[in-house]
């Protein structure tokens, strides 16, 4: 049993051996100082001026306390027998939020987060070289990018500078710049980690900057910027088992930040292209299928869209838009949202293994996020409102015409007349409304007197007299 052992065991090892070329570094033993003795090695001058751009952005916000019975209290009959319960309103509580922006104008345009300023009933910006502090309005929103243009009354202020996203390289030396914690002004140093990452988050469109730079609540719309002190991006969102930082945060590319920003401020809205296609990435077996190994897989064509008049078809593959390499799916999305509608593409796709080309005119992209705060005391006091462009954001029937409540300020008109969160204008005196300006223009009718407000409430309809 022994040799057999001893047989088994050498032919093992005479089995396993080989050899392998290591290419070996050089054997280098001197240091070097990258500096002499006079000199200290910063980045000071490159973050100063960036550093008087980044503001604190404070936010105050009433929501209505999570509670099972208010499905209940949507019938009828259960709203008149329990009208004098202190159950029969939601439960109000004040929230205070801390985050961060950025000024990229003399005049007080300042981009943060979506997520940061969206349902504030109040937002106040604090800079970085002062304590005095500003209340900002809301300019505009924009949910699939996450991003947000909020307005202060200032002149003079330090504006950021924009460097080109897309001549960013992994290894590129970055600073994070925010408000982590609340604790103030703090800057973070890194390098971009990847390019190009997507399906981190929930937004729509994403194509962020990785980076290794610490990145922790409160930081979300601070800048990220370049050793020269320029904004390559707006953080936006970590990875975290915690909740703190783990090395992985995001930033939203500033080519994307300016595009966004400048429409918002001019139009206070994102019209968007749309091509009217559902798409999904190549698997390893559709691999074999195609001659290409990257690009967006057409799932599916929208009968008289953009993708339909041109021709395109179930199983065709987009490999480019107006020369561009298409990798994947999310590519393609982006590509196309940062496209007007009426603008005219070429459109480069594999099918039955041959390349072709097509022109197509892109429609305008329905559930754009229009300018959401509206709580002008020319419209009804007290209440946030937003016109409902994309119903299954707040999973409404997909048909629903009106305006949405999305929050009601404690102690206000609004509140005092009944108005609820979540309430659904539908009509006042004989007028039906459908969007924020179509309600204006039937407040004004008899204005001053009392008017008699219609509201979708559940299942169930609601009346509410204003004056």
């Amino acid at each position: 049993m022994k040799k057999i052992l001893l047989f088994l065991l050498l032919n093992t090892v005479w089995l396993c051996a080989a050899t392998i070329d290591i290419v070996q570094a050089p054997n280098i033993t001197q240091r070097t100082i990258p500096t002499n003795d006079n000199v200290i090695l910063s980045y000071h001058d490159s973050v100063k001026n960036a550093k008087k751009s980044v503001v604190n952005v404070a936010t105050t916000s009433t929501k209505n306390v999570n509670n099972q019975l208010d499905l209940m209290f949507n019938d009828p009959f259960f709203q008149e027998f329990f009208k004098n319960s202190p159950f029969a309103r939601p439960q109000q509580r004040k929230s205070i939020s801390l985050g961060s922006g950025v000024i990229i104008s003399e005049d007080g345009y300042i981009v943060t987060n979506n997520h940061v300023v969206s349902g504030a009933d109040e937002i106040v910006v604090t800079l970085s070289d002062n304590d005095k502090e500003y209340k900002a309005k809301i300019i505009g929103l924009d949910s699939k990018t996450d991003l947000a243009v909020i307005k202060i009354e200032e002149k003079s202020l330090q504006a950021i500078t924009f460097a080109n996203s897309d001549n960013l390289q992994e290894g590129d030396v970055v600073f994070a710049l925010g408000n982590p914690f609340g604790i103030g002004s703090t800057i973070t140093q890194g390098i971009i980690s990847a390019l190009n990452r997507n399906g981190v988050i929930t937004n729509q469109y994403e194509n962020f900057i990785q980076t290794d730079a610490s990145i922790n609540p409160g930081n979300s719309g601070g800048a990220l910027i370049d050793s020269r002190g320029a904004l390559i991006g707006i953080n936006t969102a970590i990875i975290s088992r915690s909740g703190d930082n783990s090395g992985i945060g995001f930033a939203i590319p500033s080519n994307t930040v300016k595009k966004i920003a400048a429409s918002l401020v001019t139009n206070g809205k994102i019209e968007r292209g749309y091509l009217g296609v559902k798409i999904g990435d190549l698997t390893n077996e559709l691999k074999e299928i195609y001659t290409n190994k990257e690009g967006a897989l057409i799932l599916g064509v929208e009968e008289n869209s953009a993708a339909d008049k041109a021709k395109l078809k179930r199983g065709d593959l987009i490999i480019k838009v107006d020369g561009k390499s298409i990798k994947n799916s999310n590519e393609l999305a982006t590509t196309i949202g940062d496209k007007n509608p009426k603008d005219k593409i070429t459109i480069t796709y594999e099918r039955s293994s041959k390349i072709q080309t097509t022109s197509v005119k892109l429609h305008k992209m329905e559930g754009d996020i229009a300018i959401s705060s509206a709580t002008d005391k020319d419209i009804i006091d007290g209440l946030t409102l937003e016109n409902i462009t994309d119903a299954s954001k707040y999973n409404l029937p997909k048909n629903i015409k009106g305006i949405l409540v999305t929050n009601v300020k404690e102690n206000s008109k609004a509140a005092q007349a009944g108005f609820r969160a979540g309430d659904i204008i539908i009509q006042v005196g004989e007028n039906t409304v459908a969007s924020i300006d179509e309600l204006k223009t039937a407040l004004n009718k008899n204005k001053g007197g009392k008017k008699a407000v219609y509201l979708q409430r559940g299942n169930g309809i609601a009346v509410i007299v204003i004056q």
